[in-house]
């Protein structure tokens, strides 16, 4: 599981950072890397990460991750107000954080983490004040971070 946890990883960012108009470059990349993938594998991945063809004024076009691919929370669940706004800190160990919120918030925040299906976060457990987060296995504490604060501005200045 982790092998491919990681082959998933390589493969959004190499999506991310290069020009990618074929699943036949893509292999070549991901076996340059040191990954044994076959094509219908890495077909799989795609599907999974919701990698698709989008045009391209250079090159006609490539491969990205589609900007809907991620669920969107509900309108009144704003990404600067209620209940965002109400993390008390973050704190990580391992490959879990504790988010400790104001009393009676962390359902409500847990459940706007999870809507969003951040790919770097497995899932939460919530209670009153306190949310257990669990990040995938081979995803680095700086790359749960950095998915969290696009979702909740200001959460790098409550990391413990």
């Amino acid at each position: 599981m982790k092998e491919k946890t990681q082959r998933l990883i390589a493969i959004k960012q190499i999506v991310s950072d290069k020009r990618i108009s074929s699943q036949e470059e893509l292999l070549k990349m991901l076996i340059k890397q040191g990954y044994n993938i076959t094509q219908a594998t890495l077909s799989r991945d795609l599907k999974y990460l919701k990698v698709a063809k989008v045009p391209d004024s250079e090159t006609g076009y490539r491969y990205g991750i589609l900007e809907n691919s991620r669920k969107q929370p509900d309108e009144d669940l704003t990404l600067e107000g209620f209940p965002l706004n109400r993390i008390n800190s973050i704190e990580f160990s391992g490959s879990m954080a504790i988010i400790k919120t104001k009393p009676g918030f962390a359902n409500s925040i847990a459940s706007v983490i999870d809507s969003f299906g951040i790919f770097e976060v497995l899932g939460t457990i919530a209670g009153d004040d306190t949310i257990l987060l669990i990040n995938r296995d081979g995803v680095l504490k700086s790359d749960v971070i950095n998915a969290l604060d696009l979702i909740i501005p200001g959460l790098k200045n409550k990391i413990i």
